[in-house]
C-alpha cells in the first residue's frame, strides 16, 4: 500500500463524510507527523502521535477528552481547542497496523500562524490567550488529567543528562563551539533548580498548563491582531504557571527568530515582552501568589536555558530527539538560546521592573477576567 492510500485508509476509519481526498503535509512541527485532509469538501488535520516522544498517547487523548468537556462546559470562553472527531466506532483514536495512534482534529478555519511578533496588538493578543487559557483551566482539579510526558520541564534533569553525556565523551573530541556551550551551562547550574526547589518547598502550586505554549502553538486571525485558538495540546498536564509564562516569552520575544545562527543578532524584545505580560495579567494576573510573581524573572531565563540543553544534549547524543535538516542544526539552536539567556540577564533590571508593573496589586484589582 502507498503512503497516500495508507493515508486515506487511516482517514476513514474516522467519522467523516466521503469522499477522501487530497492529503498533504502540514505545519512545522518537530515532533508529530501531521497532515492537512480533506473529506466530504471539509479540511481537518490528521495526525500521528510521536510514540517515541510521548510512550502514553492514550492519556493523551483521554487529557484531551477531558479539556475538552471542560471547556465546553464555560460560557463566553473567548478561545478555541480544535475538536477532536470520533472514529466510526466511537473512540477519539485508531491505530495503524504499526501499532502508531492517529487523531483527527477540526482544522479551525481563517485562521493562521505567525512567524514572529510584529506589533504590540499581536504581543497583547497572545499574553490575553495565554492567561485566558490558565483562567479556564484554574477549575480543572489536576488529578483528573495524567501526566503525558513524565519530567517534562525538569530542567534539573536534562542538566544532569547533559552533564553525564559530556562526562562521557572525551574533550579532544569537542568543538570549540560546544565546549562555549559546555562552560555557559555549568556557569549557570545553579539556575536549573530555580523553579523545582520553589514548588517542592511549597512556595508555588502545580497547576493545569499548556506546557508549550510557543508562537507556532497560537492561531491569529487572517489579520494576526487576535489568537483564535491555542493548539498542539500533548502537554497539557499538572505544571507550573511560571513555565508556561517564560516558554511563552521565550518563543515570541527572540528578535532575531529561533532559527537564525548568528548569535550576536539574537535579543529578548523588552517591548514584546512587556505587552506580552501586560495581555496576561489582563486576563489572569489575579491567579499569581506573590511568590509565583516573584519567580517570573527565573523562569522567563530558565526556559530558554532548558530548551538550549536539551538542544545540546541532542547535538552530542547524534539528533536523536529533534529533526534536524543538516548536522549541526541542534548545536545552532542551542547557541541561539543561550545567546537569548544572555541578553534576558543583561536586561534583567528592565525586566523585572515591567514584571513589578504589569502585576501590581492594586491595579490587578481593577482589572476583571475576559
Amino acid at each position: 500500500m502507498s503512503s497516500l492510500a495508507r493515508l486515506r485508509a487511516i482517514a476513514g476509519r474516522f467519522a467523516v463524510d466521503p469522499p477522501i481526498g487530497a492529503v498533504r503535509p502540514l505545519g512545522r512541527g518537530l515532533i508529530n507527523e501531521t497532515y492537512d485532509l480533506e473529506a466530504g469538501g471539509q479540511h481537518y488535520v490528521l495526525q500521528r502521535i510521536n510514540g517515541l516522544v510521548f510512550p502514553r498517547p492514550e492519556q493523551i487523548m483521554a487529557n484531551l477528552q477531558v479539556l475538552g468537556a471542560h471547556l465546553a462546559e464555560q460560557s463566553a470562553i473567548g478561545l478555541r481547542i480544535p475538536a477532536l472527531i470520533a472514529t466510526r466506532e466511537g473512540g477519539n483514536f485508531v491505530r495503524d497496523a504499526d501499532e502508531c495512534v492517529w487523531r483527527l482534529l477540526e482544522l479551525i478555519q481563517d485562521a493562521t500562524t505567525l512567524a514572529r511578533i510584529e506589533r504590540k496588538a499581536q504581543a497583547l493578543a497572545v499574553g490575553t490567550a495565554l492567561g485566558r487559557f490558565h483562567h479556564l483551566v484554574e477549575s480543572l482539579p489536576n488529578e483528573r488529567l495524567g501526566l503525558t510526558l513524565p519530567g517534562f520541564h525538569a530542567t534539573p534533569i536534562y542538566l544532569d543528562r547533559l552533564l553525564d553525556l559530556v562526562g562521557r565523551t572525551a574533550s579532544a573530541d569537542r568543538t570549540p563551539e560546544v565546549q562555549r556551550c559546555i562552560d555557559f551551562v555549568l556557569h549557570r547550574r545553579p539556575l536549573a533548580a530555580a523553579l523545582e526547589d520553589a514548588q517542592r518547598d511549597g512556595r508555588i502550586p502545580l497547576r493545569v498548563t499548556h506546557g508549550d505554549p510557543k508562537l507556532d502553538n497560537m492561531l491569529f486571525s487572517r489579520d494576526g491582531d487576535r489568537v483564535l485558538a491555542i493548539i498542539d495540546l500533548d502537554t497539557v498536564q499538572p505544571g507550573l504557571l511560571q513555565h508556561d509564562i517564560g516558554d511563552c516569552l521565550r518563543s515570541c520575544c527572540n528578535s532575531g527568530g529561533e532559527l537564525t545562527g548568528e548569535g550576536d543578532r539574537i535579543g529578548f524584545d523588552l517591548a514584546i515582552c512587556e505587552a506580552i505580560l501586560v495581555g496576561y495579567a489582563q486576563a489572569a494576573g489575579q491567579l499569581l501568589g506573590r511568590a509565583e510573581i516573584e519567580l517570573l524573572y527565573d523562569a522567563i531565563r530558565l526556559m530558554p536555558f532548558e530548551l538550549g540543553l536539551r538542544f545540546l544534549h541532542d547535538h552530542l547524543d547524534g539528533d536523536r530527539y529533534f529533526r534536524v535538516a543538516v548536522r549541526g542544526d541542534n548545536l545552532r539552536k542551542a547557541q541561539i538560546q543561550f545567546a537569548l539567556v544572555t541578553d534576558i540577564e543583561r536586561q534583567a533590571p528592565q525586566i523585572r521592573a515591567s514584571i513589578a508593573t504589569c502585576f501590581s496589586r492594586g491595579d490587578l484589582r481593577k482589572r476583571s477576567y475576559p
